[in-house]
């Protein structure tokens, strides 16, 4: 039972909201849009990386995109960003860079409208404030991508250190794997975190873990795995969409990840409306039995 209500009146309930509020079709907007804004906000965060004192952190982020995103779509994404940042690498820290963070705040911009669309509320704010909040979440989702990449490029270090004083085992090896994805996971949950606290229009308490942003990440990281898994086992889509199966690939796998965190907002309005309608029920049936008794005739008598 959630809230009272049976797992199987859950799905049923799920089912309905994510075909109200046209999941299926907002995720393909998303895919266009993070596929337009990708490119920039990587690009702006590989420039400045080379200013930071930790070494290898860009190949870390690269590594795991390659580990997340199927070849074809990996590949593209290396290309590009290789290709710009080499070209641009000391002018992208200027003027410009208000363009390109603008077009990288494109699909968190998308993400904003349609969680509105999920929580039944029009944008009321203005859309200078909107392409601003937009702005600093995508500036705060780069500076969480480089933190928790660089407390895995630091636990690399740390692995390295102690494994040339005291020997490689597998327990060390196996420690550091883990301690790895548990980094990645709770920059994840935090980044859902401030997607639902801070992208719609509508006053949240601010919650590190929710149903939603748990489900979530769990689905992000199966459904990338399984993705990249099909994508390199089954499917050829070079052979089916020639030179534009990487983009194909790339949309697609943006689509997943689009989805995945509708629906993790989809759970968290449906918990809350149960979890509305059960206080109100249980306020309901106190004032019910708080109040007195009545004899058949009207006159005041005791509870049995």
């Amino acid at each position: 039972m959630i809230y009272g209500v049976s797992a199987k009146r859950f799905i049923r309930d799920l089912y309905r909201s994510i075909s109200d509020d046209n999941v299926f079709n907002g995720a393909a907007a998303l895919g266009f849009y993070l596929t337009l804004a990708i490119f920039p906000a990587l690009v702006v965060t590989m420039t400045i990386l080379p200013y930071l004192p930790i070494p290898r952190v860009d190949q870390a982020i690269m590594d795991l995109l390659k580990e997340a995103l199927p070849n074809e779509a990996s590949d593209l994404v290396s290309q590009v960003v290789h290709q710009v940042t080499s070209r641009r690498r000391g002018g992208l820290l200027s003027f410009s860079v208000v363009a390109t963070l603008w077009a990288a705040s494109t699909g968190m911009y998308a993400i904003m409208q349609q969680l509105n669309i999920t929580y039944d509320v029009k944008e009321a704010r203005s859309f200078v404030r909107a392409r601003v909040t937009a702005l600093v979440l995508s500036v705060l989702f780069g500076v969480l991508v480089i933190g928790a990449f660089s407390l895995v490029v630091l636990g690399g270090i740390i692995q390295d250190w102690i494994g040339n004083r005291f020997g490689f085992s597998g327990l060390l090896l196996t420690f550091f794997a883990l301690l790895r994805w548990v980094i990645i996971v709770l920059a994840l949950l935090l980044g859902f975190a401030m997607i639902y606290r801070y992208a719609p229009n509508v006053e949240l308490r601010f919650m590190f873990i929710t149903p939603g942003s748990v489900v979530g990440v769990g689905l992000l990281i199966v459904a990338s795995l399984g993705f990249s898994l099909y994508t390199r086992s089954f499917a050829d889509y070079d052979a089916t969409y020639g030179s534009i199966g990487a983009v194909v690939v790339l949309m697609l796998w943006l689509y997943i990840a689009g989805l995945v965190i509708l629906v993790g907002s989809e759970i968290n309005v449906l918990l809350k409306r149960y979890s509305t309608n059960q206080r109100i029920g249980n306020a309901e049936a106190r004032a019910r039995n708080d109040r007195p008794s009545r004899r058949h005739d009207g006159a005041p008598g005791r509870a049995n």
